[in-house]
């Protein structure tokens, strides 16, 4: 239906269900939202029953926005809220959000902020117009967050703009004829790495995912092939987390004319533009051409449209998307599509964990459909079976405690998402009842500000660590044995440092990172232990030091140094954030309602095929492995 039909018929809708006392000054498409702008905004506010009726009379998301005549200047805004909000609410940060007309006020202490039955919050309203909402300040500070929000706030008239263009492209007429699904993979199939999935009906085309291989030369997906480009085609993006392998090389995509949405949970677009900041700087300081440049990072934030766990949305003329909670990481998500008139239901999980962790809650396994499953297979193979958090914990202890006894260091490669987080829990828990000795504990790379940004999402952690940190005041995050190593001359002295120390340094896997310094001078001291917590993929130096290299060679300042291996090398299993061979079969188990087919991805090879294999007997389902390059159709 053409988008201008679509409003003649909304003011219609609008018009039978609000009453006529509530003034609506507009009806527009902003993306993938109606939104409905009025100067009666408390009218909707006392009533959620009415946004309920108006979602089910336009059979869209609906949003209802003040009026902007009534929006008070932001900086006079500022002063207002300050002024009617009492100081023992210790307001922290107020940032306004000028495409949604919304006011977020950070505060220490959010009830008095709020006031007896919402009283600040509605004498806000009255005085400048805006939404006001009330958030805990984040306990620790996130510099991505606030610069994020700046930028957002700055971009917000072109933002707008945009978004009514995208409105009109999914609203556009389609024609008729047979209808079709097909699925392509790009990357990341029968391999770790550069994920990439191209999800074409009819009438659309949606990229799932764009990402980077560090461990061999062909580094980035198949966005070449014909059905991708341009890349002005393309509907959508759609992220299912930040980790590179996954967002590597999205801004790459409006670097060459992409200028479509990217659909993923606020969490994943804040931790990928962190991370994606970091692969140029690690790219410039090696020498090495990035394929984008920051600007490009820029166009992806400005981009972004952040989804919650469960908000379904139409992305394109014939998709609608939902997504649901991964497990992976913070913000990690399976993205469900619901193609059509019931034409054909797809899920793909992304990265997945099918069980409670200290940080998440388990993978989401209930759908209203589902006929296809796309579904990752890292640890797919009949003896890939992780120790329980619980065993993984005594596990890291005992290591430890033996490297310590030595008065030796420890050395934990990690990833800055996810994988950080858990080992700083452990390991506070460890130091806090004695079961390992209180040595200092140094985070290198951007755990710090990846801890951050997790504390500025409380939503997303499970209710266990919620309720640790604001029932009982007891953040982990917080305590006084981490050290933030936040410059080169402090690296220096804790790389010099004869004492024994634990530190937890990025890169995961070895390619490349703060975590190489320490490697170079502590490798060759037996005393000293190393030990991998994460998936070391296949081609990188830790899964050649996994498998005993006792030398490794460096080219450093143009001259060619071997270093030699000495320290332990251990890998405690039961920290990783991908389901085992046990949990994906209890997803496919569980998961409801059962698919009629199940497509693996994401694993070596012949993890990918013995999973394949096994799930097909045991549960005589139609199960696929499809080749990189290949096209499955699904409808």
């Amino acid at each position: 239906m053409p988008v201008e039909q679509f409003i003649k018929e909304a003011e219609e809708t609008v018009g039978r269900i609000v009453p006529s006392s509530v003034e609506i000054t507009s009806i527009e498409f902003e993306g993938p939202t109606v939104v409905i702008y009025t100067k009666n905004l408390e009218a909707f506010a006392s009533s959620n029953e009415l946004v309920r009726q108006l979602a089910q009379g336009l059979k869209r998301r609906v949003a209802i926005r003040p009026d902007p005549s009534l929006l008070t200047e932001p900086d006079k805004a500022d002063k207002e809220i300050r002024s009617i909000i009492p100081e023992e609410a210790q307001i922290t940060d107020v940032f306004f959000s000028p495409d949604t007309g919304e006011v977020t006020i950070e505060a220490l202490t959010p009830g008095i902020a709020i006031g007896k039955h919402g009283a600040h919050l509605n004498e806000i309203k009255r005085q400048i117009g805006w939404a006001p909402k009330v958030i805990r300040t984040p306990s620790i500070p996130s510099k991505t967050v606030g610069e994020i929000r700046g930028y957002l706030r700055l971009v917000a008239d072109e933002r707008k703009t945009w978004l009514k263009k995208i409105g009109r492209r999914i609203n556009r007429e389609i024609g008729g004829g047979e209808h079709w699904v097909r699925l392509t993979a790009l990357g990341g199939f029968r391999e770790v790495g550069r994920s990439s999935s191209l999800l074409t009906t009819k009438d659309s085309k949606v990229l799932i995912d764009c990402g980077v291989r560090f461990s061999q030369d062909a580094g980035s997906p198949y966005l070449n092939l014909p059905e991708v480009l341009p890349f002005e085609s393309l509907d959508a993006l759609v992220l299912t987390h930040a980790h590179l392998d996954h967002s590597g090389l999205v801004p790459l995509l409006f670097k060459y004319g992409f200028d479509g949405p990217v659909y993923c949970t606020a969490p994943t677009r804040d931790l990928s533009s962190l991370l994606l900041i970091d692969y140029l700087k690690v790219a410039y300081g090696e020498g090495k051409t990035a394929p984008y440049d920051s600007s490009h990072i820029r166009e992806m934030v400005k981009h972004c449209l952040p989804l919650r766990y469960g908000d379904t949305t139409d992305i394109a003329p014939d998709l609608r998307l939902t997504l649901q909670n991964a497990g992976h990481i913070l913000g990690s998500s399976i993205a469900h599509f619901h193609v059509g008139d019931g034409v054909h239901n797809i899920a793909l999980t992304g990265d997945m964990k099918y069980e409670k962790t200290w940080l998440f809650s388990m993978a989401h396994d209930n759908f209203p459909r589902l006929e296809t499953l796309v579904m990752e297979s890292t640890y797919g193979a009949r003896n890939d079976f992780q120790p329980t958090r619980k065993e993984a914990k005594r596990l890291l202890r005992d290591i430890i405690n033996r490297a310590l006894d030595r008065g030796g260091k420890v050395l934990v490669p990690v990833f800055a998402v996810g994988r950080s987080q858990e080992v700083m829990i452990v390991i506070e828990q460890l130091m806090r009842n004695g079961n390992i000795p209180k040595v200092p504990v140094y985070m290198d790379g951007m755990i710090w500000e990846a801890t951050a940004i997790h504390t500025a999402y409380p939503e997303y952690l499970n209710a266990n660590l919620r309720n640790l940190i604001f029932q009982r005041g007891e953040n982990p995050f917080l305590s006084e044995i981490f050290q933030n190593v936040d410059h080169v001359e402090k690296r220096t002295q804790v790389v010099d440092d004869p004492d024994p120390a634990i530190v937890l340094a990025t890169s995961g896997m070895l390619n490349g990172g703060p975590v190489m310094e320490y490697f170079k001078h502590w490798a060759d001291n037996p005393k000293n232990t190393m030990i991998f917590v994460g998936y070391q993929a296949e081609g990188t130096l830790g899964r050649r030091l996994q498998r005993g290299w006792s030398e490794v060679p460096f080219t450093e300042r143009g001259k060619a140094i071997t270093v030699k291996v000495r320290m332990q090398i251990e890998t405690s299993e039961g920290f990783s954030g991908h389901s085992d061979r046990k949990q994906l079969a209890n997803f496919v188990q569980n998961i409801n309602p059962k698919p009629d087919r199940i497509i693996f991805v994401h694993g070596e090879e012949s993890k990918v095929l013995e999973l394949s294999s096994a799930i097909h007997r045991k549960f005589n389902l139609e199960t696929r492995a499809p080749r990189n390059l290949e096209t499955i159709r699904l409808n």
